[in-house]
């Protein structure tokens, strides 16, 4: 007891972050992986989505929990179910939403290198006035993320498969 050779979050757990449209919780910090990787907890509301971008430096790896997410990856979209993986890497772009019809999602995903936590603690610092101000977001994405925003979310059109969805 008393150790920190490990670190061991509960169910629920983690640093946490409820955005209007996900609710995120830090499971592995970049502190606890000396700065190799953050893992994250995606809770996905029914209204999730994310522009086209890219990141210069970083990957993501993303394992769907629960739901459907559909991801549009280099040119094509995927439709990311339950128990499916997916890895971006450096310099690929791609965009996220929640499947049409899909209420809920929930997903882990792997940042590499570690630092998406420290971007969503500065976040959580901002008003309406900070998001609102284009070159402050581009500011805290290179950062951050490395992140090159291309073009707001889109919805893939046509998709429609509930069967996949948390009811």
């Amino acid at each position: 007891m008393g150790s920190k050779a490990f670190a061991y979050v509960p169910p629920g757990g983690g640093e946490n972050f409820n955005w209007s449209s996900d609710d995120i919780f830090v499971k592995v910090s970049s502190q606890d992986t000396l700065g190799q990787y953050t893992v994250i907890e995606d809770n996905l509301k029914a209204n999730f989505s994310l522009g086209l971008h890219y990141h210069r430096y970083h990957a993501e790896t993303f394992y769907i929990l629960e739901g459907s997410v559909d991801f549009f990856v280099a040119g094509d979209w995927i439709q990311a179910t339950k128990n499916s993986c997916l890895h971006i890497p450096k310099g690929v772009e791609h965009a996220c939403t929640i499947t049409e019809n899909c209420f809920a999602a929930r997903m882990l995903m792997v940042f590499q290198p570690a630092g998406f936590e420290k971007f969503l603690s500065e976040m959580a610092q901002m008003d309406e006035a900070d998001f609102s101000d284009h070159a402050r977001m581009n500011s805290l994405n290179e950062k951050y993320l490395s992140l090159i925003h291309i073009s707001e979310p889109t919805r893939r059109y046509a998709i429609s498969y509930a069967v996949f969805c948390l009811k």
